[in-house]
C-alpha cells in the first residue's frame, strides 16, 4: 500500500487542516505558505539528492549547476565518466563513488510507486551512498507520499525545537516519536516545518 499522495494544493490544504486541528502547536507553520515541491522521478533526481548532501543550499545548487552543465545527469554519462571527468564537475571522491553506485544499481524507477513507504526506503539504502534522509527526500518529493517526514533533516528537527518550545533540538529518533502523532500527514507537517525554519531563520531548510 502507498497510502495518501500529495498532488495538488487541495491536498496540502486538506493535510493542513487535519493537523491543525491535531496539534495546535503547529499552527503558526500551516500558517505559512506551503509549497507542494513535487519532483520527477528516476536516476536524475536521486544523483540530484546525493549531489546536495550535507552542503549548503548555495553550495548544493551551485554542484548541480555543475553536474547538470557536464551532462551528467544519466546513468550512461556518469558510467562512461572517468573519476577526474566527475571530480572536475564537482562530485567529491566519495560522491563520485556513489555516483557510479547509483548509475551501476539499474533501480526499477517506476516499480518504486507501487511500493510501500518502508519497502522504497529499503530498496534504496540497498545502494551505496543512500541514505534514509535521501531515500525519504526522494519519497517526499518525486513519489509525493504524503506521510513522510524526513527526521533526520537538521533543518526540521531545528524548527521542531523552535515551534515545540522544546529544551533541545529533537534527535532523529525522537523527532520521528513526536511526528508519530501527525500521521497519515507528517508529509505536510514537513513542509510546514520547513515553511517556518525558512522565516524564523532567513535561511532555505531544503532545495
Amino acid at each position: 500500500m502507498t497510502g495518501r499522495l500529495l498532488a495538488t494544493e487541495a491536498d496540502l490544504g486538506e493535510g493542513a487542516a487535519w493537523l491543525a486541528d491535531r496539534e495546535p502547536r503547529l499552527a503558526p507553520a500551516l500558517a505559512l505558505p506551503l509549497p507542494l515541491r513535487r519532483r520527477p522521478e528516476g536516476f536524475r533526481e536521486l544523483l540530484w539528492a546525493i549531489t546536495g548532501q550535507q552542503l549548503s543550499t548555495a553550495s548544493a545548487a551551485a554542484c548541480w549547476a555543475r553536474v547538470e552543465a557536464a551532462g551528467l545527469t544519466d546513468p550512461e554519462a556518469v558510467l562512461a565518466a572517468t573519476d577526474d571527468a566527475l571530480r572536475a564537475a564537482g562530485f567529491s571522491r566519495q560522491k563520485a563513488r556513489y555516483a557510479k553506485a547509483l548509475a551501476v544499481a539499474a533501480i526499477d524507477y517506476p516499480g518504486l510507486a507501487g511500493l510501500g513507504d518502508d519497502e522504497v526506503v529499503a530498496s534504496l539504502t540497498a545502494v551505496p551512498g543512500i541514505g534514509r534522509w535521501t531515500a525519504e527526500i526522494y519519497l517526499a518529493f518525486s513519489l509525493g507520499r504524503a506521510d513522510v517526514l524526513p527526521a533526520g533533516d537538521l533543518a526540521l528537527q531545528e524548527a521542531a525545537r523552535l515551534l515545540l518550545a522544546l529544551d533541545a533540538r529533537p534527535t532523529e529518533t525522537a523527532l520521528r516519536r513526536i511526528a508519530a502523532d501527525w500521521s497519515p500527514w507528517r508529509g505536510v507537517a514537513a513542509r510546514a516545518l520547513w515553511a517556518y525554519y525558512r522565516v524564523m531563520t532567513k535561511r532555505e531548510g531544503t532545495r
